[in-house]
């Protein structure tokens, strides 16, 4: 279960008298509990791809639904067949480079500047060659 409450599919259920739980690269969940010190292995977190990941309809909160656009889900383990690996406690981190993306933004509004200025000029054209013609 997540912070917000939402459940692992399929489901991998933790005992009451859990004391420790692990999870592997592999996506292999793991519990010591109060009556065994021997890691018992409860289940595997499993990975999914899509054809086109760009398709996914985001709904928030880093939730993702399928869509015709991005095809069905393939499932597989993490760590096999190029689908990644599982990392217990970390945050994923951003990324975008900040530096490169406001070079990239003070670039596009340059060349919006040019563009507006262009159409001013070719308004101002026009509005003389009208008059010209009066």
């Amino acid at each position: 279960m997540n912070c917000d409450g939402l459940v692992l599919q399929p489901a991998i259920s933790i005992p009451a008298d859990a004391q420790n739980i692990s999870i592997g690269t592999d996506g292999t969940v793991s519990v010591i509990t109060a009556s065994s010190p021997n890691p018992q292995q409860l289940g595997q977190v499993q990975l999914a791809r899509f054809v086109n990941p760009a398709g996914l309809n985001a709904i928030g909160r880093n939730l993702f639904l399928p869509t015709q656009a991005s095809g069905t889900a393939t499932t597989g383990n993490a760590g096999q067949q190029g689908y990644g690996s599982v990392g217990q406690g970390f945050l994923e981190s951003s990324n975008v480079s900040v530096v490169e993306e406001m070079v990239n933004m003070i670039a596009a509004q340059r060349a919006f500047e040019v563009n507006s200025k262009a159409i001013k000029t070719a308004d101002e054209m026009l509005a003389l060659a009208n008059n010209v013609m009066r």
